[in-house]
């Protein structure tokens, strides 16, 4: 009766955590989906786009350093509320088409994208035998390509019958109303919270550092850094490169949700591996050679290329790029103190979130120089090549 109980939380915990990842997802992408209806709309440069993303990350990364003491404090699934209430108030903000309400929509949205992946780990990690956690935590994040598909498959569409205001105004609604679902598994699912906890300024300090400890944690955060970089890139960048090749938004839409379909089993796949054959560190530097090799062959794409050509090569880098999450962020949550699994999961983050800084930062400034698309997907794959060629040797025998 008890190992019944135990399951059903654990189905609960799951399919909670899975909705509230499906719309934080949407909600950080939907703008950059129908970016080219934005762009046109505003009359603004794609490469603007990229500051747009860095803002995102800017936020996320303070989000994400200071979020741990208030998830231990008000509770995993209130702060997962919260998350979605910030996302859809920068879709809302988005909305309005003001400049300036754009780049505070990129700083709100950002924050609740942040705070949500944190919140969902330090839960699930309460219920999720150790021994499955990969494959648990896969299955949780393969949220993120079903939030993306949505946005690629229903965002062009939708923008095209109304407009992108519309557009961004419906998936507000949607965040809205699973943030108000949420609270009727709230009893339980805070039962763990600690109203005693207090946010200190130090906090920001002490999640950073949690995860420079050890070597895991240090290589869990260098691989965070490359993979998150990369994957903002794509999912920032991918449909207005092809617009660019000649593309229309539905069609480039179309390609990018059927990449996006394929992250969702290859993240379980990768979960379920990594829990029974393979040791999640040779996993993730499995897919780390192979979101580089993939990120190079988009830089190659051109007007001649056919289309099923381009779909494949998303394909490859989605599986790759759009798929490591549940390896890494089960690995973090195992490798946390007691009782700090959101804080170390938030510390590792923090370095993706620099990624995803950084790597867009760059694509625009070659975008801005040369115009070409192609270099900034090669240039940025080159972290992950490293990246996969520290993870693939032995690892150490002796704990730095």
């Amino acid at each position: 009766m008890r190992w019944g109980r135990e399951t059903d939380l654990l189905l609960l915990a799951l399919g909670a955590m899975f909705v509230q990842q499906t719309f934080a997802s949407l909600g950080r992408s939907l703008p950059t989906v129908i970016a080219p209806a934005i762009i046109a709309d505003l009359q603004l440069e794609a490469a603007w786009v990229g500051v747009y993303v860095s803002l995102i990350a800017v936020s996320a990364l303070i989000f994400q350093l200071g979020c741990g003491s208030f998830i231990i404090r008000y509770g995993a699934l209130r702060m997962s509320q919260v998350a979605l209430l910030l996302l859809a108030g920068g879709l809302a903000a988005a909305s309005t088409g003001a400049v300036a309400l754009l780049a505070l929509s990129a700083v709100i949205g950002g924050g609740g994208s942040a705070i949500s992946t944190p919140a969902s780990s330090h839960l699930l990690g309460r219920y999720s035998p150790p021994r499955y956690a990969p494959l648990v935590f896969s299955i949780k994040q393969t949220a993120v390509p079903a939030g993306l598909l949505l946005a690629g498959l229903f965002g062009p569409a939708l923008t095209g019958w109304t407009s992108w205001s519309v557009t961004l105004n419906v998936g507000a609604a949607a965040c809205l109303l699973f943030a108000i679902l949420l609270q009727f598994s709230r009893r339980e699912f805070d039962s763990d919270r600690v109203p005693s906890r207090r946010f200190h300024l130090s906090d920001f300090r002490t999640t950073f550092t949690s995860v420079l400890v050890t070597m895991e944690l240090r290589n869990l955060s260098m691989a965070c850094f490359a993979f998150n970089g990369l994957q903002t890139v794509f999912t920032s960048f991918f449909i207005i490169y092809l617009v660019e090749l000649g593309y229309t938004l539905g069609l480039a839409g179309l390609v990018f949700s059927v990449a996006m379909l394929v992250a969702v089993p290859c993240r379980i796949l990768w979960g379920w591996l990594g829990s029974t054959s393979v040791s999640p560190r040779t996993m993730l530097g499995a897919l780390a050679l192979g979101m580089a090799a993939s990120a190079l062959f988009t830089g190659f794409y051109g007007p001649l290329w056919p289309v099923l050509a381009v779909g494949f090569v998303a394909s490859c880098l989605s599986a790759t790029a759009m798929s490591w999450h549940g390896v890494l962020l089960a690995e973090a949550a195992r490798l946390a103190p007691p009782g700090m699994r959101g804080m170390a999961t938030g510390g590792v983050l923090s370095f993706g979130q620099l990624g995803g800084l950084l790597l867009p930062l760059v694509y625009s400034v070659l975008l801005y120089l040369t115009g070409s698309h192609g270099l900034g997907f090669v240039l940025c794959g080159a972290p992950a090549l490293l990246v996969g060629i520290l993870l693939v040797r032995p690892a150490p025998r002796v704990e730095a």
